[in-house]
């Protein structure tokens, strides 16, 4: 299902976006984590508005936002971490993302719930990664979920917690708090991400395994749909 608008909507403090290289009009970000509501209310929380809900899609869901004189695509996953996911389900979500996605996500941002990530959610989540691109964990920033509980030993321990302590390893120590966090400071930091990767996005493995085989009159998402506001794929 597509749902079509106009234009894209307007997002809030735009200004914050000015730290993106100026030849970038669009920035493409990727949630990924092992809770719908936490990743939904990020995305809610980028937008500046409802748009994702928290009912938990079998899909893909995408929502296009317009900051000042460029565009934030946020693409936000089903729970690919579900222990009961076959690799055939997990391989179409992937391949449904990355075409949600063309030419290729700037940056993954990985909405971790402490409590409840595991070893098993750490190393689902790397193959996920993976199934990209081996240069994902170099795009990724890890955000961590409000713990909970209120109790600052809690808080500390679910820091050191070993699953979440090895991804933020793996994504070159980029990481965030989710309590007490600005949306400046959030926009700002995946602006960063951005340039420390020179402006360039993923290019996903496993959409260019598929290139080969797609047949000339073929087109991408982004031929397909103009100024999409909301999809679900």
């Amino acid at each position: 299902m597509h749902i079509y608008t106009d234009d894209p909507k307007p997002l809030k403090r735009s200004w914050s976006f000015d730290i993106l290289p100026p030849d970038i009009s669009e920035l493409r970000v990727v949630l990924l984590g092992n809770s719908w509501s936490e990743r939904s209310s990020v995305g809610n929380f980028l937008l500046g508005e409802t748009e994702f809900t928290e009912e938990e899609p079998d899909q893909c869901l995408t929502v296009r936002g317009q900051l000042k004189d460029k565009e934030m695509v946020l693409i936000d996953t089903p729970d690919l971490l579900h222990p009961d996911i076959s690799q055939q389900q997990l391989t179409e979500h992937v391949e449904d993302c990355v075409r949600l996605s063309d030419p290729g996500p700037h940056v993954f941002l990985l909405v971790l719930q402490p409590e409840d990530f595991t070893e098993e959610h750490k190393l689902r989540l790397q193959s996920i990664l993976e199934k990209f691109s081996d240069r994902s964990f170099d795009h990724s920033l890890v955000l961590i979920s409000a713990p909970r509980e209120e109790s600052s030993a809690l808080k500390k321990k679910h820091m050191e917690h070993p699953p979440v302590k090895d991804l933020i390893t793996m994504c070159r120590y980029r990481h965030l708090k989710q309590e007490n966090l600005e949306l400046s400071e959030l926009l700002t930091r995946l602006g960063q991400t951005v340039k420390e990767n020179n402006g360039e996005y993923v290019s996903c493995d496993v959409f260019e395994d598929k290139t080969e085989t797609l047949p000339a009159d073929h087109q991408s998402p982004k031929q397909q749909q103009t100024q999409t506001s909301m999809s679900i794929c």
